[in-house]
């Protein structure tokens, strides 16, 4: 069962997933984003927390690359955190993780500076080679 929890961090917000987004999932990912991401008060930075997403097809990274054009048309910026092995691999074949911030844990990407986004990325995808190798 796929779920989303939206919440603040100070000026940020957070976008928790949990379970499997898929082609099923993906329209209530979408639904959530809209409706923080496009209010009068919407954060400057979104971050998406995978620590509890068990899987994401192809439809689900269409979602997260939608998210990232809506937030960056307003002047925002899109944050992953705790992304998941498998996942990560394909945001780096696609090149997506040199567009969106991938972050090695929730607290790092909500503690990084915004201009150190590729030392982020390079962090994270350390880390998750190291836990797909295990």
């Amino acid at each position: 069962m796929f779920s989303v929890d939206i919440r603040p961090a100070g000026p940020a917000c957070v976008v928790a997933l949990r379970g499997e987004l898929d082609f099923e999932s993906v329209v209530q990912l979408q639904e959530a984003a809209e409706s923080v991401l496009t209010a009068p008060s919407r954060p400057v930075l979104a971050v998406i927390d995978c620590t509890e997403l068990d899987f994401c097809d192809s439809s689900g990274i269409g979602s997260l690359v939608r998210i990232y054009q809506r937030q960056s048309a307003h002047g925002g910026e899109l944050r992953l955190a705790a992304v998941p092995g498998s996942v990560a691999r394909v945001l780096t074949l696609t090149g997506l993780d040199q567009a969106i911030g991938v972050y090695a844990t929730l607290q790092d990407a909500l503690t990084v500076d915004g201009g150190t986004r590729g030392g982020g990325s390079q962090g994270a995808g350390s880390a998750d080679g190291e836990k797909a190798e295990r």
